[in-house]
């Protein structure tokens, strides 16, 4: 059974909602990559996750959805490396920081209005560049002609 994944603020994946299987990766490897299986599968229960309010599940599965298998499991690989030990923590890293990121409540959008200054200065410059653009049109130019 794999070790349990320990993230901030008493949240845990247990190591029974872990399950880990190696397969062959593609890649580098050499006369290695038909023979050894060092690509990781981490699959992962979410119902299983300890810790976690409601909130920061749906957040999670925000975050998951296109991983999630037939079963509504997080599916993680990893091949970065042709070490199998190494691939496990980077696939085990990535569901910590997906969980981690869901625990982090985002801040609230305090709508704001213009304030009369910056509305009238808005304003005034329209005015300016209208009245450049209108110097510019044919005919806006009279030219005298001396008789």
């Amino acid at each position: 059974m794999p070790d349990p994944i320990f993230i901030q603020g008493g949240v845990l994946i247990p190591g029974d909602a872990l399950e880990v299987r190696a397969v062959r990766a593609s890649g580098p490897g050499g006369q290695n990559v038909n023979k050894v299986a060092t690509k990781v599968e981490l699959h992962v229960d979410l119902d299983r996750i300890r810790g976690m309010s409601a909130e920061s599940r749906r957040r999670l599965l925000r975050l998951v959805a296109k991983r999630l298998d037939s079963s509504g499991r997080l599916l993680v690989t990893s091949q970065q490396s042709r070490d199998k030990q190494r691939n496990l923590d980077d696939a085990r890293r990535k569901v910590h920081d997906w969980i981690a990121q869901a625990l982090v409540e985002p801040k609230k959008r305090v709508p704001t209005q213009p304030k009369p200054v910056s509305r009238e200065r808005r304003l005034q410059e329209k005015k300016r560049h209208a009245e450049r653009k209108a110097g510019r049109r044919i005919g806006s130019v009279e030219i005298e002609a001396d008789l």
